[in-house]
């Protein structure tokens, strides 16, 4: 699609559209946040001269205090994607305890009908526009607000759940898989639509609030209360008379459902800190028994109880008594990679860096669906501007853009000698050797497979990593 463009700024082999708001080097499109756009601009616009940093703050952030470090982090950012420095280019001069100087030449251009290809995707069916208002780095939670996020199946299901407020929804899927994004915008749904909420992240609970089921429960207690705002001392509650189950089970009926005409949908990330515990038992069944007296009594207070819980590991290994499990009743969900459509799509959203469906194939036979390492991987070849060749070669690699993750992953597997070996042996075309040991792996997020019998290396990266590393 041609479209005159009327501002345009050339310099070395870099072309900045003020129009489309888009930086390009030798054609191809370089995604640069707003406030790198508007930095950028204003030193190529004042090229040859000093730029203060008072000035650069004034414009960049006229209504709000930032720091300084703030410039310095920019300016930075900046640098590195002009690559400034390299090849004996240099772009951004600074000018100690005053500001900066744009030294390149510049050019600026006018009606010379520049080209956008707005459709990187050859075989794609509608416009998209590359230019991103942010490029998030992979890891973590992803933002509410944020444009990549990957709506899966699961989500609908997932919201269907809650909204008919099911005593019990279970959540599992291995690590890095998106059980804690999908549980926030659940959660916030049922906020906007008047609901209470509470969410607790097993995660965040240090050693002390972990030694008893009484410190446990004395801690989830203080947590439910701050976050729905009551005013209550849960200690004021407690007896030493009666058991920690107890207390906490009539903590919550008499002083938390009955103080509340809402329902409430109580968030469990990671409940898989609990395994370990030697009372997790007790705390399991306590939930159990919540579900059970939800089902006997349908109008009592427990119907206003719904109880999200997200997982990686297999209960059955760590829970003796199956009646007395939360983890066999309820709507049980199981989260899933990305498909290759999904991944086409995200492609997009980065501004794709993979510039047609035969690269998105490469990169899909390396990362599987895995949703971490598609995320991740795309975030690195778009920040990069490198592509899918040098991904390929990099990928699998110790100093690669996935080396981090992979050094990880190699030292947690170090720790145990006995999936040391089965995975040796999994390498080497040999199939997993037991049962628990396949639940183990596939928890890490290293395997796949709905048996021991079928079970691989989740992707050709990891595959190619530990050979390297292990055989």
């Amino acid at each position: 699609m041609k479209k005159p463009i009327k501002e345009l700024y050339k310099f070395g082999n870099f072309l900045l559209d003020i129009n489309e708001s888009t930086l390009l080097k030798e054609g191809k499109p370089i995604i640069l946040s707003p406030k790198l756009l508007d930095l950028l601009l204003l030193l190529v616009e004042n090229n040859g001269h000093l730029v203060t940093k008072d000035e650069i703050l004034n414009n960049l952030w006229p209504d709000s205090f930032v720091e300084e470090n703030n410039l310095t982090v920019n300016i930075s950012a900046l640098r590195k994607i002009l690559g400034d420095g390299e090849d004996g280019n240099k772009y951004i001069e600074t000018i100690p305890k005053r500001g900066y100087r744009f030294l390149a030449k510049v050019e600026k251009v006018e009606d010379k009908g520049y080209e956008l290809d707005k459709e990187p995707l050859k075989d794609r069916e509608s416009s998209f526009s590359i230019n991103l208002d942010r490029l998030e780095p992979a890891g973590g939670a992803v933002a509410l607000n944020s444009e990549f996020y990957v709506v899966r199946a699961i989500d609908s299901e997932f919201h269907k759940a809650i909204s008919r407020r099911d005593s019990i929804v279970l959540v599992k899927g291995a690590a890095q898989m998106g059980k804690t994004s999908l549980l926030a915008r659940g959660l916030e749904k049922i906020r906007e639509s008047g609901g209470k909420i509470v969410l607790t992240d097993f995660r965040a609970l240090d050693a002390s609030e972990l030694e008893s089921a009484d410190k446990l429960f004395l801690t989830l207690a203080e947590i439910i209360v701050d976050q729905l705002e009551l005013d209550l001392l849960p200690k004021q509650d407690w007896s030493s008379e009666r058991g920690p189950s107890v207390n906490f089970g009539r903590f919550i009926r008499r002083a938390v459902l009955s103080k509340i005409s809402e329902s409430l949908v109580w968030g469990m990330d990671e409940v898989d800190r609990l395994f370990g515990c030697a009372f997790s038992d007790d705390v399991f069944s306590l939930f159990r028994s919540w579900h059970n007296a939800r089902s006997l009594d349908p109008m009592g207070p427990w119907k206003k109880l719904t109880m999200v819980i997200s997982y990686s590991t297999e209960p059955h290994l760590f829970i003796r008594d199956a009646n007395k499990s939360p983890f066999n009743v309820g709507t049980r969900l199981t989260m899933e990679d990305f498909s290759f459509d999904q991944v086409r799509e995200l492609n997009l959203k980065y501004g794709s860096p993979l510039q047609d469906k035969l690269e998105v194939e490469r990169y899909f036979q390396l990362v599987g669906g895995h949703p971490y390492l598609v995320c991740r991987g795309l975030y690195e070849l778009a920040l990069r501007s490198y592509g899918i060749e040098v991904f390929e070669k990099q990928a699998d690699k110790d100093e690669g853009p996935l080396g981090d993750h992979l050094r990880k992953m190699l030292r947690l597997l170090f720790q145990d000698t006995i999936l040391c070996e089965i995975v040796k042996g999994m390498l080497k075309n040999q199939p997993c050797s037991t049962e628990e040991s396949f639940y183990r792996l596939r928890s890490t997020g290293l395997i796949s497979g709905e048996s021991a019998k079928d079970a691989k290396i989740r992707c050709q990266i990891y595959t190619n990593y530990l050979k390297r590393h292990m055989l």
